[in-house]
């Protein structure tokens, strides 16, 4: 049974808080990153010494945590893909674009809810 169709003024609203829970994780991502990084700059700044302690197989704490930057960066991003919500109605009213990406893109057998535009 297929669902009534939404108001475009529900489906403008249904992207607008995709987006806002899209930016918020972003900016949470973003945080956790820069308290990670400005404590490696606050190393170096302060206390370059430390970097020089052995901490891991031979390797001094600046490689160690250059390498874990590194690793966070990616692994942040990869969450953040996987956490990130798509467009929640058939066809993004603010772009004209549908969920898979294409533009003007009309399939009525995915399940989709319809826009009424009217």
């Amino acid at each position: 049974m297929r669902e009534p169709p939404i108001t475009a003024d529900a489906a403008a609203a249904g992207v607008e808080a995709t987006r806002l829970h899209n930016a918020k994780l972003g900016m949470i991502h973003f945080a956790v990153y820069l308290a990670f990084y400005l404590g490696f700059v606050f190393i170096n700044a302060f206390r370059p010494g430390w970097m020089e302690t052995i901490v891991l197989a031979g390797l001094n704490l600046a490689i160690v945590y250059g390498f874990g930057l590194i690793v966070a960066a990616l692994l942040l991003a990869l969450l953040y893909g996987r956490l990130c919500r798509t467009v929640p109605v058939a066809r993004d009213p603010v772009f004209g674009v549908d969920e898979a990406g294409a533009a003007g893109a009309d399939d009525t057998t995915s399940g989709d809810r319809e826009v009424d535009r009217s």
